[in-house]
């Protein structure tokens, strides 16, 4: 499957609002999870359907319903049916390929991003579509999957930090925000790690051949990584700046923080990337470098023989009249010269610093 960009054929045409599951389906049932709280109070429910969610409207506290699993259609078209939010909205959450984005609409902010996700056996990093909508007084966040990438998010409403406990949904979403950058800059530290391990190997006389398949298996991930981040930067930029009565101006500083933190991780992935060229090209200049030494022995051996070659050549011919041949101890006279124009040959070639 293509991990940078997929479309399929039947999508071609769609109108943008159809309510259309476009994507890899990761779970069968949809599950509905709904956290209401303000500073003193706190409730947690299982939902079987979202008509539910409406005893929470009514109440002056800060809702936080979270679907995992985007492939119901039916359940979006009552979702935008209860919160009153047009088909676009919740068309865009059931793009999972959806570039990162943010729109401000006449009842809510739609956001979307790309979690990521670092596999610690294979190394591999995959990707997992999050979408955020944003109203005053709730918060609906959309994932692919369930699973525990924001039960720190909870544990902190569940103990009372008031921070949380005392903020909107404006700061609920910066909160789910930070764990994805956090979580980009966790995966890009790890293979940071490898990264430079590697260079240490590097330093080697003889680098292993398996050292050019991780170098080419790191670009492939930090290019991935890189490819998802760039597009969220563009996000948060836009949403940092955005004027909008569903953010608190208090909150602000706070999206700006997400500035600061996906702009280190989009630094560090360039910087990592800019490594393992170098890294790559030091690879290639050892193997260079020993192969030059390789061909600087075999000249140097052959140079040697040429002229060995050449007495032996002469005194291996058939010819009758070889005047030396009938001398007592001429054979011994030309290994003897043999060994001392090798001999000769190494000592010039030494001092000329050849090797």
């Amino acid at each position: 499957m293509a991990r940078f960009i997929r479309k399929e054929k039947h999508e071609i045409g769609l109108s943008p609002d159809e309510l259309l599951f476009r994507g890899e389906k990761k779970v069968e049932e949809v599950t509905i999870r709904v956290i209401d709280f303000d500073a003193k109070n706190l409730e947690e429910n299982a939902l079987k359907e979202i008509a539910e969610i409406q005893k929470y409207q009514e109440k002056k506290t800060v809702t936080w319903l979270n679907i995992d699993g985007l492939h119901n259609s039916t359940l979006m078209q009552e979702i935008a049916r209860v919160f009153k939010l047009d088909d676009l909205v919740l068309a865009n959450v059931m793009n999972t390929t959806a570039r990162p984005t943010v729109f401000e609409h006449d009842n809510c902010i739609s956001i979307s991003v790309k979690m990521l996700q670092l596999n610690e056996n294979t190394g591999l990093v995959s990707v997992e579509n999050l979408s955020l909508i944003l109203t005053k007084s709730v918060l609906i966040s959309f994932q692919e999957k369930r699973g525990d990438v924001f039960e720190p998010i909870r544990e902190r409403i569940r103990k009372k930090k008031k921070r949380i406990r005392n903020g909107w949904t404006d700061y609920l979403a910066f909160a789910l925000l930070d764990i994805v950058i956090d979580n980009y800059i966790y995966i890009i530290g790890v293979l940071g790690e490898k990264i430079e391990i590697l260079e240490e190997n590097l330093g080697h006389d003889q680098p292993s051949k398996s050292i050019i398949k991780k170098i080419n298996t790191y670009k492939r991930e930090l290019n991935f990584i890189r490819r998802n981040i760039r597009p969220a930067k563009e996000m948060i930029l836009s949403l940092s700046k955005m004027e909008s009565e569903f953010i608190f101006e208090s909150t602000y500083v706070h999206y700006k923080e997400l500035l600061d933190n996906i702009n280190q991780a989009n630094d560090s992935t360039d910087s990592y990337r800019e490594i393992l060229t170098d890294q790559l090209n030091l690879y290639h200049t050892t193997i260079s470098s020993k192969l030059n030494d390789i061909m600087k022995f075999l000249t140097i051996f052959s140079v040697i023989f040429i002229p060995l070659t050449f007495i032996a050549g002469i005194y291996g011919t058939n010819f009758e009249v070889l005047p030396e041949l009938q001398y007592k101890y001429s054979y011994f006279i030309m290994l003897a010269a043999m060994l001392v124009l090798a001999i000769g040959m190494l000592i010039y070639f030494r001092k000329r610093k050849w090797f």
